[in-house]
């Protein structure tokens, strides 16, 4: 078993875990959901930061710190035998994550180099999206391009990858916000975004959609319930503190998140001409948002290459220290189960590109498996939950959480979170989600092979789940074969 690497110091292990946590979301779900909402949406989003996110990461940092090993292995030290294969489903959810994800990296890249170039000035921006996306090619070259990339940090170890890449990439990524918002602000009209960005509309507050889009974006947005912060939270030294980590963890990552948002929003309603052209933009989707409406408005403005440069690098950054996040959470699993760094980093990669390439070259396929392994978070953090009560709750409060080296104390609302909200969260979230699907597609909404049915998410984690249950048995032998072994 290779020696175990830790993080040198509480803030480069800080700067690893909020690079994990700001990712493309921060960059182009958050600005759109907040342009849909307004003020509303920001007071529900950090509600929910406070109830759902900052307690799962808590969990994670706790479970990683105190069993070294990644979500499988902290799931069969946790739980025993019995429940090993939901950290499995964890760690596979959100590889399932990093396939794709790297792709969106890949965009991000191709779409920096375009715009430094000046080829993103004067063209039809559909028309570059839809050929880009429509090649057989470029999408490929680009994925290829940043698993590199990220996978050679990966191979450099804790220290010398993880902790030195973030060290460079998340503050380049806020110099970069910080731009944009100074020069989103200097724009005519920007205080009419502003106004609509921080303007609560109280009506929303009785708008389930609108809830339920905040819990959704501050559990996709931090990383709560994906295993990250687990992964990360290995490479802890001993005497180090989970409270206070996981509470700026959540709120650096929204802080992030708002940065965005005041680059972006006040832009969009300098540059359309009319409220209703802005709104518009807002709702173009992910995708049709960030590349297809932002460079084209970002075209207006004098030396429109260096504002759209800037904007994909601050992209392109934010994807690329996720997806490291991803690689090592990856790679942990493969080293848990006896194989070297060494070897289990070009697995990982050998991987990424194969499953990566069907959403490399078809923008459904990567729709689909966004649409599937996004919601599967939901059961992620549920199993992450229900690990925490299955061993009591106040006893993982007093146990993990209130000890001499933690900084902040916890009182008995995490019990009754964990216990009680977080598990009615979940509920009502997938139970929404069941609704909204029937009745948006009720006639093909059990249809495996839609994009975005309900069938089709069923199917695939039903696979999944029960591969993993007919194999828990080998998987936990092989862990505690291992970890005697190596005792």
């Amino acid at each position: 078993m290779e020696n175990q690497e830790q993080f040198s110091t509480r803030w480069t292990l800080l700067l690893s875990t909020l690079g994990m946590a700001i990712g493309a979301g921060n960059i182009w779900r958050f600005p759109r959901l907040a342009g849909k909402y307004g003020g509303a949406f920001l007071i529900t989003w950090l509600i929910f930061l406070i109830l759902w996110s900052i307690p799962l990461l808590m969990v994670e940092f706790s479970l990683g710190k105190s069993t070294r090993r990644g979500p499988i292995g902290a799931f069969s030290s946790f739980l025993g035998k019995k429940f090993t294969w939901m950290g499995a489903f964890v760690t596979i959810c959100t590889m399932a994550i990093m396939f794709y994800y790297s792709v969106v990296c890949g965009w991000a890249l191709k779409y920096f180099f375009s715009a430094i170039s000046g080829n993103l000035v004067g063209i039809s921006h559909d028309k570059f999206w839809y050929d880009f996306t429509h090649s057989t090619t470029q999408p490929v070259i680009f994925h290829l391009i940043a698993l590199i990339l990220a996978s050679f940090i990966i191979y450099k170890g804790v220290q010398k990858g993880i902790e030195k890449a973030n060290k460079i990439l998340l503050p380049s990524l806020l110099l970069l916000l910080i731009l944009g918002v100074i020069r989103a602000l200097t724009l005519p009209n920007a205080a009419q975004g502003l106004n609509y960005l921080f303007g609560v509309k109280f009506e929303l507050f009785a708008s389930y959609e609108m809830w339920l889009e905040a819990l959704s974006q501050s559990a996709w947005s931090t990383g709560a319930g994906w295993g990250l912060v687990l992964t990360y939270s290995v490479y802890m030294r001993e005497k180090e503190d989970v409270t206070l980590n996981a509470f700026i963890t959540g709120f650096g990552n929204n802080s992030a998140s708002l940065l965005a948002g005041l680059a972006i929003i006040p832009t969009i309603f300098s540059l359309t001409p009319s409220f209703e052209d802005a709104t518009s933009a807002l709702n173009a989707g992910n995708q049709g948002l960030t590349f297809i409406v932002i460079p084209q408005l970002f075209g207006q403005l004098p030396g429109s290459s260096i504002f759209t440069t800037i904007f994909f690098i601050a992209l392109f950054f934010a994807a690329i220290s996720s997806l490291i996040s991803m690689l090592e959470l990856s790679t942990r699993t493969f080293i848990d189960f006896g194989i070297p760094r060494r070897k289990a980093l070009p697995m990982v990669s050998i991987l990424t590109i194969i499953f990566g390439l069907p959403s490399a070259v078809s923008i459904d396929f990567f729709n689909n498996q966004d649409w599937v392994w996004g919601l599967g978070l939901i059961l992620s953090g549920a199993f992450f939950t229900f690990a925490v009560i299955k061993n009591n709750v106040r006893n993982f409060r007093q146990i993990y959480l209130n000890i001499p080296q933690n900084d902040l104390y916890v009182g008995k609302w995490f019990d009754w979170l964990m216990k009680y909200l977080i598990p009615i969260e979940a509920i009502i979230m997938l139970s929404w989600w069941f609704y909204q699907s029937v009745m948006w597609d009720p006639q093909s909404w059990w249809k495996p092979i839609s994009i975005y049915s309900l069938g089709t998410c069923l199917l695939q984690w039903g696979i999944l789940i029960i591969f993993l249950i007919i194999f828990n048995a080998f998987i936990f032998n092989r862990l505690t074969l291992l970890k005697k072994t190596n005792a």
